[in-house]
């Protein structure tokens, strides 16, 4: 039975492997126990002059699972490729794997959630994984879907993927389909692929297009992948290439990062000039403490973080390294919109940077036994400006008048009551970082300010006579001690909407 095409980054194998055989499995992997292809040639690699050197970032907390964290459960004989979010204390992965009994024959993307990164991750409904999307049968995906990344914007998820219709040639592209839950999904675009090979260059490794990895900034989508067409990849087709736009189907609006940044293109198929990183089956996501991009890819000793700023005009910041095992590419644990996650103790000082990756060739093979490895990024200079501090978002700090400060959208509202704060804020630092001090005072919360409530059940704290603050509960009003005065619904809407004090906790 035949699977999906299979990268192979070794020195010694240049070209993709093509095979379709009873029992076989052949599959599209970046293989190693830390090998790594050649570097690209400068003149297909064009890179930015770097201005300065980048700063070396230490690196600490140490961490990993014991062992196997999931498992595609039956006859799986493979388990590799994952995407993880973490959302509303849940660890949510989804990976590539085959299951004897998802149709059609071919690879299938599974689910499974855990409280914990060291697993055991399962199905909601209690099984090892759950397939949640397979061959559509009659499409450019008819056999294999694989190498899934997803986020969650809005209220919609979209899952990238890549698609072939059996293994031949160039036959690799990337999908789309969306979601209300993560779990069910539609393919999206009329089940047509919106990224497929450019042919600037035919090389031995005739993989195509495919391995994405997506994440949501400043309202465009970013989709870095490999296409071993590409004119700026390397001798064996390793590269990776980024498009951006506001349609998260790329349909329209479409820019190509290039040698001089990012520009308009009629299509997605438009030349790849320019490769962010010498790799196949890469991972990325925005760090909001550095202001900058983190790749991560895998080399000689583990998964490499490498780093370019926002315009991909400098490397900020020296790579970094998760050491350990790998057969395959890794998956960073990120927030629903594919950014870092926050230091819960020291947001603009520490990144937790965790993956999770295949660590063996199973009995088939194939790269398998998912595992979870992870640090900190330490000493960090982080917060350094304003659009970097917005990961103190729906932090708490020590105000300079007694009372507490609560960053909300890059301003500070300050509160008098401590209990308040506590039950407002994501997290209550005991420090103030410097950056604080430039960001304006929005509004003053005293102890004791008056909060209307709607029929609706809105609840807000009213400052300065016509701005105001939505709280939430009543429980926010009782520790402010505060009186409650009900409203009708238009007297509610007739005071100027300051803000949400609501969402801060996630």
């Amino acid at each position: 039975m035949s699977r999906l095409l299979r990268i192979v980054a070794t020195a010694s194998v240049a070209a993709l492997l093509l095979s379709s055989c009873d029992g076989g499995v052949t599959m599209n992997q970046a293989e190693g126990t830390g090998g790594v292809a050649p570097p690209v040639a400068p003149q297909k690699q064009a890179q930015r002059a770097t201005p300065k050197d980048p700063v070396a970032v230490a690196s600490d907390r140490s961490r990993g699972s014991a062992g196997v964290i999931a498992v595609g459960g039956g006859d799986s004989p493979y388990n590799y490729g994952p995407t993880v979010l973490v959302e509303n204390g849940r660890n949510r992965m989804w990976w590539c794997s085959q299951l004897g009994y998802a149709v059609p024959a071919g690879d299938d993307l599974l689910y499974a959630e855990s409280a914990s990164l060291t697993g055991p991750f399962t199905a909601p409904n209690g099984a090892t994984a759950q397939p949640v999307l397979s061959g559509s049968v009659t499409g450019f995906d008819g056999v294999h879907t694989c190498d899934p990344s997803v986020i969650h914007v809005g209220q919609t998820y979209y899952l990238y993927y890549t698609g072939a219709s059996g293994d031949h040639a160039h036959g690799n592209a990337i999908g789309v389909a969306t979601s209300t839950d993560g779990i069910s999904w539609q393919r999206a675009h009329n089940g047509q692929p919106i990224v497929g090979p450019a042919y600037d260059t035919i090389r031995d490794n005739t993989y195509g297009a495919g391995q994405p990895a997506v994440l949501h900034l400043n309202g465009w989508f970013y989709l870095m992948f490999t296409d071993t067409t590409g004119s700026a990849a390397g001798w064996n087709g390793a590269g990776q290439f980024v498009l951006r736009s506001k349609d998260p189907l790329f349909l329209s609006g479409v820019q190509a990062l290039g040698v001089r940044g990012f520009s308009a293109v009629s299509g997605t198929n438009s030349p790849r000039a320019r490769s962010v990183v010498d790799a196949f089956s890469a991972d990325w996501m925005w760090v909001e403490a550095l202001d900058a991009f983190a790749i991560a890819h895998e080399t000689d000793t583990g998964t490499t973080i490498t780093f370019w700023n926002s315009d991909f005009t400098l490397t900020p910041y020296e790579p970094v390294t998760v050491p350990g095992p790998w057969r395959e590419g890794p998956g960073l644990v990120r927030t629903s919109e594919g950014h870092a996650p926050v230091a819960a103790d020291d947001p603009c000082g520490r990144v937790p940077i965790d993956v999770v990756r295949a660590t063996v060739d199973g009995a088939a093979g194939a790269p398998t036994d998912l595992t979870h490895f992870g640090m900190d990024l330490a000493g960090v200079p982080g917060c350094a400006t304003k659009e970097a501090a917005t990961v103190l978002d729906g932090v708490a700090v020590p105000s300079p008048e007694r009372t507490m400060d609560l960053v909300v959208g890059g301003k500070v509202v300050r509160l008098e009551r401590r209990s308040v704060t506590d039950r407002l804020a994501r997290t209550v630092l005991d420090h103030r970082p410097a950056i604080v001090d430039q960001l304006p005072v929005a509004a003053l919360i005293p102890a004791g300010a008056e909060v209307l409530r709607s029929p609706d059940g809105q609840t807000g704290v009213l400052v300065d006579d016509d701005q105001l603050w939505l709280i939430g509960a009543d429980d926010v009003a009782a520790l402010n001690s505060s009186p409650v005065r009900h409203t009708t619904r238009a007297e509610f809407l007739k005071y100027t909407p300051a803000g949400d004090l609501t969402k801060l906790r996630g």
